[in-house]
C-alpha cells in the first residue's frame, strides 16, 4: 500500500503525463491546470488515470496544485494558471467569479457546482483514550485541540460552524455559542495553514483530539495512521465546490463533466467522500469506523445553507476579519494560529 505524503506545504504540485505547458497542448493534447484544497489529491490521482481512458481525456495531461483552500483562491485571482479549480468553500469559487475568471452561472447544474461531500468528524487516539463522545467532551480543561486556521483553511471553517452549530442545534443560544468557541480556541495547541497539515501535526503527536473532515480521517486510516474518529451526533455536511475557468478550453468542461459519473463518483467513495450522486456504493470503504456502513447519517445534520444562511453571510459574520466573531475570538484567546 502506498504511504500516504501527509507533510504537504502550502501548494503541493504534481505533474502527471509530461512536460507540456499550463494549459497548453502537449505533444498528446492538452494540459489541465488542476487548483484545488488540500485533501482530494489521493483521489483525483486515480480519478485523472479513468479519465485517460475515455475518448474526452485521452491524451490530456494534467498539472496540479494542492494546498489551503483560501490560499490557493488567492493564487487563482492573482495569477496562477487554473483551468479547473475545486475548492472546500463557496467563497472560494465566488471570488474568482467576481474577479471575471469563474462564470457566474458555475453552480447551474444538477449537484449546485458541488462534486463530493463529507462531514466534520472528531479524530482522537487510538482507542479513544478520553472517551470522546462528542463536542461538549472536547472543550473539557486539559483536552488539547488540533484544527486548521480559519484564516487559511475551508476546513476550518466548516469546523467552527459544525462546532457552533452544534450548540445551537442543542438548544443553546448564539452567546453560547461564542462561548464555547472561546473554550474551543483556548484548547486550541495547533493551527496550522490547512486540514491536511493538521493532521499532520496530529500525526505527529500534538493533541488529543483532531478537528477533521470524515474523508481525510478515513484516507488516513488506509494509510495506516493510528487514529480513531467519530461522526458527532451533531455535525455540519461538508460540500465542496468545483468549476472551470472562463479560459479554459473543452477538456476541462469534459473532466468536470467526468467527475459527476459513477466510475469518478465510486473512487470518491473510495478514499472516504460521500457521493453527491444517488446510488453509488461499491465496495466496503477500508478505513471507515464501519466499513460495510461507511457514512453513517447523523442525528442531526446541518448544512451552511439552512442553517447558516450561505457562506456570504456565515462568512461576514463569523469569519469577517474586521467584525467577525472567530477572529475576534482568536484574539481575545491568544490563538491566531502558525
Amino acid at each position: 500500500m502506498a504511504s500516504l505524503t501527509l507533510g504537504l506545504g502550502l501548494a503541493t504540485l504534481t505533474a502527471c503525463g509530461g512536460d507540456a505547458s499550463a494549459g497548453g497542448d502537449g505533444e498528446g493534447g492538452s494540459t489541465i491546470d488542476l487548483v484545488a484544497y488540500s485533501t482530494p489529491e489521493t483521489a483525483y490521482n486515480e480519478i485523472e488515470g479513468l479519465f485517460a481512458e475515455t475518448p474526452e481525456g485521452e491524451g490530456v495531461e494534467f498539472s496540479a496544485s494542492y494546498g489551503p483552500s483560501g490560499d490557493q483562491s488567492r493564487a487563482v485571482e492573482a495569477g496562477q494558471p487554473a483551468d479547473y479549480v475545486n475548492f472546500s468553500l463557496e467563497s472560494d469559487v465566488t471570488r474568482l467569479v467576481d474577479a471575471g475568471l469563474v462564470a457566474e452561472d458555475w453552480q447551474d447544474n444538477e449537484h449546485d457546482g458541488i462534486v463530493a461531500d463529507s462531514v466534520v468528524v472528531i479524530v482522537t487516539r487510538p482507542g479513544n483514550p478520553l472517551d470522546i463522545q462528542g463536542w461538549d467532551d472536547i472543550v473539557k480543561p486539559g483536552v488539547e485541540i488540533v484544527s486548521p486556521n480559519p484564516g487559511s483553511s475551508g476546513g476550518a471553517r466548516w469546523n467552527i460552524l459544525a462546532a457552533y452549530g452544534s450548540v445551537i442545534a442543542k438548544g443553546g443560544s448564539e452567546a453560547d455559542g461564542e462561548e464555547y468557541l472561546t473554550k474551543f480556541f483556548e484548547n486550541a495547541v495547533s493551527l496550522p495553514g490547512s486540514a491536511r497539515d493538521a493532521l499532520t501535526s496530529f500525526t505527529s503527536g500534538n493533541g488529543d483530539v483532531l478537528i477533521s473532515y470524515e474523508n481525510e480521517a478515513i484516507l488516513a486510516r488506509q494509510n495506516d495512521a493510528e487514529l480513531d474518529y467519530i461522526v458527532p451526533d451533531e455535525t455540519l455536511l461538508i460540500e465542496t465546490p468545483a468549476a472551470v475557468t472562463e479560459e479554459a478550453d473543452e477538456s476541462a468542461t469534459a473532466w468536470l463533466d467526468y467527475l459527476y459519473t459513477d466510475e469518478a463518483q465510486e473512487i470518491f467513495r473510495k478514499y472516504g467522500y460521500r457521493p453527491v450522486v444517488e446510488g453509488i456504493e461499491g465496495e466496503d470503504v477500508e478505513g471507515a469506523t464501519d466499513p460495510a456502513d461507511p457514512f453513517p447519517t447523523p442525528k442531526t445534520l446541518l448544512t451552511v445553507g439552512e442553517d447558516f444562511g450561505g457562506w456570504p453571510d456565515a462568512t461576514t459574520k463569523f469569519f469577517d476579519e474586521e467584525a467577525g466573531i472567530v477572529p475576534k475570538i482568536q484574539v481575545e484567546t491568544g490563538a491566531t494560529g502558525e
